[in-house]
């Protein structure tokens, strides 16, 4: 007996109701990069190892999935290391290309390679899936879509503005209200840990503060006492976990705290510029949030980081992401080339507008006319008809089979149809058809143009 057939943890297959409601997202995000001035391009699904490799931090390494050198690839590993079953010495003599961790790091390549070709600033999006080996969990998967959008070539921080004002934009098109976006700024935290004598523990530092939603405050305080970091610096870092008020008061708790500091106050400076010019500016649906204790743990931010927190209502992690980073393509070489860009979770978006039931009823909508098929002859004055209407840009179909009158309103029923045309002998010889509306069962006959008029 065959085995039955599963798929990876972590991954899933979508019915055509789910790539539908996937679509509907996509094509808003899209919308709205567009309307911005972003372009789009696109990088292949795997990568050089070396490309990927170092540009998360320790963490971020393991999560990349490597791909196996085709042929024989243990062919090419050194004796020793596969007698000491050293994993990490293996992998990079079997395995040199891997999956995307995400669609930054090869959007880095990209402008590297294709810098002579790119007018700066240049302003890209890409909605394309990315994989990681992480631990699958609500909303959590091993593969998964990025909706991204960067600038790089400017320092100016009305592109932080932009960005801000893009995430409102496209979570008020989908309805989406109470969403909060969150920023900190890279050099706020390097402040903090300037401050705390901790300066040589930064990205120690930074790691651990990032899981703060996850292992709580309690868990960030033993990790970082594990990597060296003091109970004296601990104790100096205690008020950042109790920060409250508005976005202004509490940069200016901040102010105070990092008096000291060039650094972290320079984060404070520029924080101060965007939330200054978002309160002129306005927002239609987000609120605009400082959470101090923002790290996001990836290596290349530097300077303003964004993170984007769902409704209360519903229970899932960040939504969308993204922040400053000053010379990502500086490791392929461009040096000084500042960008900045954010990413929406597709996958998460999902979870939310569904479990909130904010799919427009259309958006499951499939075809929207089916022909019963009672025959050789109906069925070719329906085809005729499915043309012109398909011409008109209705969508509409024809049962393939002439199977009984039951069997074929039960599809109808189960694929949702908006009308079905019913059109017998009598119906082709007057030249007329029965439209009956799925949704009220009111039937009536009529001719083409009232057809049309009924379902366009």
């Amino acid at each position: 007996m065959a085995q039955k057939p599963s798929l990876p943890k972590g991954t899933r297959d979508f019915s055509p109701a789910e790539v539908a409601k996937r679509t509907y997202i996509m094509n808003t995000v899209r919308s709205h990069f567009k309307n911005f001035g972003f372009n789009p391009i696109e990088t292949p699904s795997f990568e050089n190892s070396a490309t990927l490799m170092g540009k998360y931090g320790e963490e971020g390494d393991r999560l990349i999935f490597k791909i196996l050198n085709s042929g024989d690839y243990l062919k090419k590993a050194n004796d020793e290391v596969l007698a000491a079953k050293d994993s990490q010495k293996l992998i990079g003599q079997i395995s040199e290309k891997a999956l995307r961790y995400d669609l930054t790091v090869p959007f880095a390549r990209y402008v590297v390679q294709h810098q002579n070709d790119i007018e700066f600033p240049f302003k890209r999006f890409q909605i394309q899936p990315v994989w990681r080996a992480d631990r699958p969990q609500k909303g959590r998967f091993r593969e998964f879509f990025q909706c991204d959008a960067d600038v790089v070539g400017s320092t100016s921080l009305w592109q932080e503005v932009e960005f801000v004002q893009l995430y409102d934009a496209v979570f008020t098109d989908l309805g989406l209200k109470g969403v909060t976006i969150k920023m900190n700024n890279r050099k706020i935290l390097a402040g903090i840990a300037e401050v705390i004598g901790a300066k040589d523990k930064l990205i120690d530092f930074t790691v651990a503060l990032d899981k703060l939603d996850k292992i709580g405050e309690a868990g960030v305080r033993k990790e970082m006492l594990g990597k060296g970091i003091s109970e004296q610096a601990l104790e100096k870092v205690a008020p950042l976990f109790s920060f409250s008020g508005s976005f202004s008061e509490k940069l200016t708790q901040l102010k105070a705290l990092l008096h000291s500091s060039e650094e972290g106050l320079k984060g404070v400076e520029e924080l101060t510029f965007i939330i200054n010019t978002i309160e002129n500016l306005g927002l239609k649906s987000a609120t605009l949030d400082l959470d101090v204790t923002l790290a996001r743990g990836l290596n290349y931010y530097t300077g303003a980081i964004f993170e984007v927190a769902a409704p209360e209502e519903v229970a899932i992690g960040s939504i969308g992401g993204g922040g400053r980073y000053d010379d990502l393509t500086g490791i392929f070489g461009l040096k000084n080339v500042s960008g900045v860009g954010i990413s929406f979770g597709l996958d998460r978006i999902y979870l939310v507008l569904d479990e909130l039931n904010l799919f427009p009823t259309e958006v499951s909508e499939t075809t929207k006319v089916f022909f019963i098929n009672f025959g050789t002859t109906e069925a070719l004055y329906c085809y005729k008809t499915i043309q012109k209407l398909r011409a008109k840009g209705v969508s509409a179909e024809l049962y393939p089979d002439a199977a009984k009158m039951k069997k074929q309103m039960n599809y109808a029923n189960k694929r949702a149809f908006s009308y079905v045309i019913l059109a017998g002998d009598q119906e082709v010889e007057n030249k007329q058809y029965t439209i009956k509306n799925m949704a009220t069962g009111e039937q009536k006959t009529v001719d083409f143009d009232m057809l049309l008029n009924t379902v366009i």
